[in-house]
């Protein structure tokens, strides 16, 4: 074994060994829980070595460094993520390698989504991202639709052609009521999953938790942790 490889299957084991602890804890089994390693900053060697130790789904925040990624990687069995904010001029790009698209937020990245899935002969996964730091109206700081807009976002993925609708995504929010309250928010964000699943039974997916808060979304309900510090390490810094 390589030294990055030890190093990575160590931190995967760790990691493991948390989300087993956590769906213990909440009465959950393991397989209820879904790893996706977030490999921003890192190389597609890093990403090859994950695939080697079992991992199935990556996730990237920025096209221009995912897609080089991803092509490098396309023989690897892997599902791309994209989970960052997304700008309608990279969504050609993004539908070239994403499975899923998690930060769905406006009709006008949707349209965009469609009309490239279409062209590209695929369907894309598509989550809606909640802000719940944002006010009934307002999108949140990092991007997002507040609760009161999801129904109407979800009604758009679920009839638009080439796109399939998932389910929701949040990021644990810096501000607002929820600020420094992960549990509560996941614990809304699932609120917010069962309401959705009324209109869209198969929208299942809910992506909440990373590395310092995966236990807390484990004990929520999500589906889907993105992990990416606790199992790669601290990010170099960039420029």
């Amino acid at each position: 074994m390589t030294d990055r490889k030890t190093e990575l299957a160590a931190n995967l084991a760790k990691v493991e060994e948390r989300i087993t602890a956590a769906c213990a804890a909440a009465g959950r089994a393991r397989d209820e829980v879904t790893l996706i390693v977030v490999t921003k900053t890192y190389p597609a060697s890093d990403v090859r070595i994950l695939s080697g130790l079992g991992v199935r789904h990556v996730a990237e925040n920025r096209d221009q460094d995912a897609a080089p990624k991803a092509a490098a990687c396309a023989d690897l069995p892997l599902t791309w993520h994209f989970v960052g904010q997304l700008q309608t001029n990279k969504v050609r790009s993004v539908v070239g390698y994403a499975g899923v698209v998690q930060s769905v937020d406006r009709s006008r990245l949707v349209t965009a989504l469609s009309k490239e899935a279409v062209r590209a002969g695929r369907e894309v996964g598509c989550l809606i991202q909640v802000a719940l730091d944002a006010g009934e109206s307002a999108r949140g700081e990092r991007g997002g639709v507040a609760p009161a807009g999801i129904e109407e976002l979800a009604d758009l993925v679920a009839g638009s052609p080439g796109l399939r609708l998932d389910g929701l995504m949040t990021v644990a929010p810096l501000t607002g009521e929820y600020a420094g309250r992960e549990q509560a928010a996941f614990e809304r964000l699932m609120d917010l999953s069962t309401d959705l699943r009324r209109a869209h039974p198969a929208a299942t997916m809910v992506s909440a938790g990373m590395s310092a808060d995966l236990e807390q979304a484990v004990a929520a309900g999500a589906t889907h942790v993105r992990v990416g510090t606790a199992v790669l390490g601290v990010r170099p810094r960039l420029g």
